[in-house]
């Protein structure tokens, strides 16, 4: 079960991606981001209400702290979309999502089967090599470190989401994701701000965000509940093979080629998935 429900978060963050990837061509990164957020926000403030849970104060601090973990990812990653280094850092915010969700599995007790191991040695360089584009996107005048830095940081940013959301237990409900979405909003306008950029959306297509918001709340719900229903070190590997989805996509609707490092990363990824279901 949690392999489907980690790979049903795939799939909604694939789709958001490729969604709010279309619009942020026409509309400002970070107006998209903030209606997206909100849009999220309210989407699982309402079902929270509805499936309401017995959440305690510390499944509240969870989510707030996985706010901030969404803000944070969240900046950067735009950052580096905005300065045309996405090549380096969804790479290295795709694998870093992957990656701290598993240390803190480790620390927490998590001991998962020798298959798991190998599905997950698997799935870290799959995650790499999907998210990789061809050539070097590093503009003229642009710095290779800066591109490390802000993949190094999104990486720790939606690591910390979901290392923080796998805290919650099932009967707290969704409220302590509520609090999270909620956190998130003010988390991205402070970042754009800190970073320079113009956070209120101006342009009538940001408004495509609330889809991508929607899409972005599912995959959340479902990355939930896959952490409370199996190993953390499962749910956040699986759910990071998002760009899989998201390269799909753009090869199915767009026409984009795949190139050689993308292929051998989907047939990673198809083994990964295999590997760690079985174990």
């Amino acid at each position: 079960m949690v392999v489907a429900l980690a790979l049903g978060a795939a799939l909604m963050y694939g789709l958001s991606d490729f969604l709010g990837g279309l619009v942020s061509r026409r509309a400002s990164v970070w107006g998209v981001a903030v209606i997206t957020q909100c849009t999220a926000a309210v989407l699982i403030a309402i079902a929270a209400i509805v499936l309401p849970g017995r959440p305690e104060t510390a499944d509240w601090l969870w989510g707030a702290l996985a706010g901030v973990g969404i803000g944070t990812g969240t900046g950067f990653l735009y950052r580096g979309l905005a300065s045309g280094r996405m090549g380096i850092v969804a790479p290295l915010s795709a694998v870093g999502a992957a990656l701290l969700p598993v240390l803190v599995g480790l620390v927490t007790g998590e001991r998962p089967p020798l298959l798991t191991w190998i599905g997950i040695a698997a799935a870290v360089p799959a995650i790499w090599l999907v998210s990789s584009t061809a050539g070097s996107d590093t503009p003229a005048g642009g710095r290779f470190g800066e591109g490390v830095v802000d993949g190094l940081l999104a990486g720790l940013g939606f690591g910390l989401m979901f290392s923080a959301l796998a805290q919650v237990p099932e009967q707290a409900g969704l409220g302590p994701l509520a609090v999270a979405e909620v956190t998130s909003v003010p988390a991205v306008g402070v970042l754009a701000w800190a970073l320079g950029h113009n956070w209120l959306p101006r342009e009538r297509l940001a408004g495509w965000g609330a889809v991508v918001g929607a899409l972005a709340a599912g995959a959340s719900v479902l990355f939930l509940f896959a952490s409370q229903t199996g190993l953390l070190t499962v749910a956040a590997v699986i759910t990071s093979l998002y760009p899989v989805f998201t390269i799909l996509l753009a090869t199915t609707i767009l026409r984009e080629r795949i190139h050689g490092p993308q292929a051998v990363g989907l047939v990673l990824a198809g083994v990964a998935v295999s590997l760690i279901a079985l174990g």
